[in-house]
């Protein structure tokens, strides 16, 4: 077998990369990573291309089996460490690869400090593809492993059998995951249905992220938005990040699995540079808004793309790692007691 085997799932796994924007029109959602920045770095540290599926993580990872060769993998976007399990206990850092070799397990626990992490694996995974895409959509069960989360038990099958030994990469340059500040907009298509002191309400009030927040959207608790013409209208065509608000005015930020099309005015949409930022927060975390020009939105975009270019650039060495238990397990000494020659 040359597989990942999944001997505990954790909280709903599913595996994505950039999605499948271009099928909208046939009314299929993009889905993809929330985090496409973690995506990227986290492929790059285990030599993949930037758009390979990695293994999504919430909440809590999962527990995996090496059933391959060797593989390499990276732990991308949070703090918890790589728990390789064994006769002595090793906790892999996060932000760097790491080789192991078959029959090794290891663990990724809870992820406390953000909403999504990645799993990147050389080689990726070799499932055959949905609109170009291994990215998973339960509602409509595409992509991934049969359309669904992982399973306890699932394998998942390997490109790569034997992931060559070379040195390490380690990911340096954290400043992408420590970004702050409001949560950038561009107002419309349908600000003209809000009534402006709502507007102001919304730029100046704060809002929190509430335990209904999942891939589909994140709603919002904070200053309710009140509508000028009515919380209908006639549905129109919907991209990650817009802002959404039904009729009982609070907000719903839209992300990668968001519906094609949709009935309820849209005050705007959060800058395609930002939409990461909203990918990592989780339940409880509180945010503002702040409304920009589409030309500062095209120059903050061109800002996050020279900074994961620069945190790529600048990988560093990783600390070595010794699989002692692999090491013992091949009886070292066999060659000097099984020796035919003479002892001078």
């Amino acid at each position: 077998m040359n597989a990942l085997r999944v001997v505990s799932a954790g909280f709903a796994p599913t595996l994505q990369d950039f999605g499948r924007p271009h099928v909208q029109n046939l009314g299929v959602p993009p889905s993809g990573a929330l985090d496409t920045t973690a995506l990227r770095i986290a492929n790059a540290l285990v030599g993949n291309p930037a758009d390979t599926a990695a293994i999504e993580l919430r909440v809590i990872g999962p527990t995996l089996e090496v059933a391959s060769d060797a593989v390499r993998v990276a732990l991308v976007g949070t703090s918890a460490t790589l728990e390789i399990m064994g006769e002595r206990r090793v906790e892999a850092p996060s932000h760097q690869s790491i080789r192991l070799t078959r029959g090794r397990r290891f663990r990724i626990g809870g992820l406390s400090d953000t909403g999504v992490a990645y799993l990147a694996v050389e080689g990726g995974f070799a499932i055959e593809p949905v609109y170009a895409s291994l990215s998973t959509y339960v509602r409509a069960r595409i992509g991934g492993v049969d359309g669904r989360a992982l399973r306890d038990g699932d394998a998942l099958p390997l490109r790569v059998e034997r992931a060559e030994e070379r040195a390490e990469r380690r990911c340096t340059d954290l400043s992408w995951r420590r970004e702050n500040g409001p949560i950038r907009v561009i107002l419309g298509p349908q600000d003209d249905h809000f009534t402006a002191d709502s507007l102001e309400a919304f730029f100046s009030g704060e809002y929190t992220v509430t335990r209904e927040a999942d891939r589909m959207g994140m709603r919002l608790d904070g200053p309710v938005l009140k509508h000028a013409r009515g919380h209908d209208i006639v549905s129109d065509g919907i991209v990650t990040g817009a802002i959404q608000v039904p009729g009982n005015g609070r907000p719903i930020v839209l992300l990668a699995d968001h519906q094609t099309t949709g009935g309820y005015p849209k005050l705007g949409a959060v800058i395609s540079a930002d939409v990461p930022r909203l990918g990592r927060m989780k339940p409880g975390d509180a945010l503002r808004f702040a409304a920009v020009s589409v030309e500062q939105a095209e120059a903050a975009r061109r800002v996050l793309e020279e900074r994961t270019a620069r945190a790529i650039e600048w990988f560093g060495s990783a600390e070595p790692w010794l699989d002692e238990d692999a090491l013992y397990g091949r009886n070292l000494v066999s060659g000097i007691v099984g020796s035919t020659e003479s002892v001078p």
